[in-house]
């Protein structure tokens, strides 16, 4: 486990959250311990996000093959020859 300690933190200098969680007086000063975060198992489906915005593409006709409409957006418009390529 990988920790940082900082002794001798005046309680002022610490952000607002952490002061609110302290009983010392503003003018103390405290020993800071910071820990790696323990990782957690992931979820049985692969992947979970809160996020609205992920997934809103995921019922579109259009997008079944996702390697091949990829492969459409990254085509260059024009040809070598300077000929429109084919939409």
């Amino acid at each position: 486990m990988n920790a940082i300690v900082i002794e001798h933190v005046p309680v002022a200098d610490l952000p607002a959250e952490w002061r609110a969680r302290l009983t010392q007086p503003v003018h103390a000063t405290v020993t800071v311990r910071i820990e790696e975060a323990t990782h957690t198992t992931a979820p049985e489906d692969g992947f979970v996000t809160d996020d609205p915005a992920f997934g809103i593409w995921r019922d579109r006709q259009d997008m079944q093959d996702v390697e091949e409409h990829v492969r459409q957006l990254r085509a260059p418009r024009y040809n070598r020859d300077g000929s429109r390529n084919q939409p």
